[in-house]
């Protein structure tokens, strides 16, 4: 028996496990806002469901007692069949292969609405300008009091620096644009999480759906949006490609049975989201966690590219 880590995961922890009886993924629950059992049970619940409606979602194997979650030490594990495929960028999908991309996350989307309990109605507010211009002045002290410790991590300093003042001046010509508290008939169940390393494909087709931790309840069309934002993502000059964006987005919009009013409110609430959003200097400067640094040049240049190009980026999605 051999029992390898697995090295992908921003959230918990993982280990590709080899016995005489096949080969299984072993996940360990450490996010602490993912780790209690009854979210657990619940992901488990749904993932097992969806599977039964033939959605490659991967599903939990359950014990002799037909439970699927051990605790051990206070953490909790989950034993899952070890999936055979590879992740894909969208930059290596075809316009094909983004149109149906985006069938099955609608598909994703009505399933859940058939196997979970009603979505309760929640509000789901804005980003705060004046929070966030707080955020900028707090993140540019860290920047500027920070020792690079060689020539990539003062180049890193250098972009956060750069991008810090920029977004504070996008933010003053356009808080007049903040979207309200989005709520009702557009909230719904989803993944949460929907991005490549959460997709594994066997072939030219999707074999798993992985990572169901942050499965809840949020308005449905924004998880499309910004899965669009990672997938069509070019990662030199961080703009997407509207092509594909345009294919996913009509596919996703059938499948779900979205409304091009639905999604182009999404598209201005995710653009707004991503002015308003530094989670990756958070990490960089506040828990020294360097695990999404290279995701910082693309997503940092989206925003910026998405405000200049906001009613092609709008036309993509919603036209």
């Amino acid at each position: 028996m051999t029992c390898e880590p697995v090295p992908r995961g921003l959230l918990n922890r993982g280990w590709r496990l080899t016995t005489t009886n096949g080969r299984f993924f072993v996940k360990q629950y450490v996010s602490t806002d993912t780790a209690n059992p009854v979210v657990i049970g619940r992901q488990h619940r749904a993932t097992r469901l969806l599977a039964r409606l033939g959605l490659p979602a991967a599903a939990p194997l359950p014990d002799d007692r037909g439970a699927t979650v051990s605790v051990v030490g206070g953490t909790g594990y989950a034993l899952f069949p070890w999936v055979e495929g590879r992740h894909r960028e969208g930059t290596e999908l075809t316009e094909a292969q983004s149109r149906r991309l985006g069938t099955l996350l609608g598909r994703v989307h009505t399933a859940l609405a058939s196997v979970q309990p009603p979505a309760p109605p929640r509000l789901h507010p804005s980003a705060d300008p004046g929070r966030t211009h707080a955020d900028i002045a707090r993140l540019l002290g860290l920047v500027r009091t920070h020792r690079a410790a060689d020539a990539a991590d003062a180049a890193f300093d250098s972009l956060a620096e750069q991008r810090l003042l920029e977004r504070r001046i996008l933010l003053r010509h356009h808080a007049h644009r903040r979207p309200p508290a989005a709520h009702g008939p557009v909230s719904g169940w989803v993944h949460g999480d929907f991005h490549p390393l959460n997709l594994l494909y066997r072939g030219d087709e999707p074999a798993a759906i992985v990572d169901w931790d942050r499965l809840g309840v949020k308005p449905r069309a924004e998880e499309a949006v910004r899965a669009a934002a990672i997938f069509f993502l070019h990662p030199v000059d961080g703009r997407l490609d509207l092509r594909k964006v345009r294919a996913y987005a009509r596919a996703y919009r059938r499948a779900a049975d979205a409304t091009s009013e639905e999604v182009a409110a999404a598209v201005h609430r995710v653009w707004w989201e991503r002015l308003n959003d530094f989670w990756m200097l958070h990490w960089h400067y506040g828990r020294a966690d360097r695990r999404a640094d290279h995701q910082f040049p693309a997503a940092s240049a989206l925003a910026v590219w998405w405000t200049e190009e906001y009613a092609a980026v709008r036309e993509a999605f919603a036209g």
